[in-house]
């Protein structure tokens, strides 16, 4: 992975403070406060951190009572941590999106139209703060300094302003992703982990039924690929991946990790949480849980 993503174009906006707001639609979303300020970060730099914390939190979103103000504070700090995934540019056929009328949306489970216009799709992420978004002659335009006295917003979008559009608007202050949506994604997440590390680990013993149970779980993970382009650097081309939202991100880092066959992914014996094992034949992700799974097999 090292090798594949040297240079990437992965910068990620987070911010210090978000909060859960309840819409008029019904759902509960989560977004930036306020009084938030934000700060940018490259998720490369801690990957295998990000893909296990996303992973152990979908694992905690799998449980079938797990108390919701748990779930919704796990998911508070992670969000906290790395920011929102960036559904808005994650969803679309292309992340430049805003350059057309009309959105076009592969099958997914979080909106049923195939298509909607532009700016009916970006309403759906600014359910409390509609961003001054019109039309000049035949593209969109964004008038950043409309509604904030925030100075760090004008910056944070001329900041972007080399990215499409929709990643600075999704990395503004008003955006806001629903929390349902968020668990959804991590859980899926950690149900593709849980059905290959079953299929490993129980290859021998299970039955036609749950081989084909896991198998189809694995199959599932895909999405989009990465775009990239070319840059100089030190007078030699190179190839730069762009990422243009959080999940492709995780999504990228975490397909490459759950098939690396030095350092697999794995679930812990003991705890079972995710973990990113030293070595193949680890089955506990520190030494704490390799004792005392012993003392438990002693006693």
């Amino acid at each position: 992975m090292d090798i594949i993503f040297k240079k990437t174009n992965a910068q990620w906006v987070k911010y210090s403070e978000y909060e859960y707001i309840k819409g008029d639609d019904g759902h509960l979303y989560l977004m930036p406060a306020p009084t938030a300020k934000p700060s940018i970060y490259d998720p490369f730099k801690e990957a295998e951190t990000l893909v296990v914390d996303a992973l152990n939190l979908g694992r905690l979103a799998m449980k079938e009572k797990v108390v919701e103000k748990v779930l919704k504070d796990a998911v508070m700090d992670f969000v906290v941590k790395y920011g929102l995934l960036g559904f808005m540019t994650a969803l679309p056929t292309t992340p430049e999106f805003v350059d057309y009328d009309a959105v076009y949306l592969p099958k997914n489970q979080y909106i049923r139209e195939e298509t909607m216009t532009t700016l009916d799709y970006i309403s759906i992420f600014f359910p409390f703060y509609k961003p001054d978004i019109y039309k000049d002659k035949t593209t969109f335009q964004w008038n950043i300094n409309s509604r904030t006295t925030d100075k760090s917003q004008p910056a944070l979008a001329m900041t972007y302003s080399n990215e499409p559009l929709a990643m600075g608007l999704c990395l503004q202050q008003i955006y806001a992703e629903r929390f349902y949506w968020l668990v959804t994604q991590l859980r899926d997440w950690a149900f593709i982990l849980v059905s290959a590390f079953l299929f490993y680990t129980e290859e021998k013993v299970i039955d036609n039924f749950s081989r084909n149970l896991y198998q189809n779980g694995v199959s599932a993970f895909g999405g989009k690929a990465p775009t990239y382009h070319i840059s100089l650097y030190n007078n030699k081309p190179r190839i730069v991946w762009d990422f243009q939202s959080l999940i492709l991100t995780i999504q990228s880092i975490f397909g490459f990790a759950l098939t690396d066959e030095s350092r697999p992914l794995r679930i812990c014996r003991h705890c079972n949480k995710a973990f990113i094992a030293s070595n193949p034949d680890d089955e506990f992700c520190d030494s704490n849980c390799m004792n005392k799974s012993d003392q438990q097999y002693n006693e």
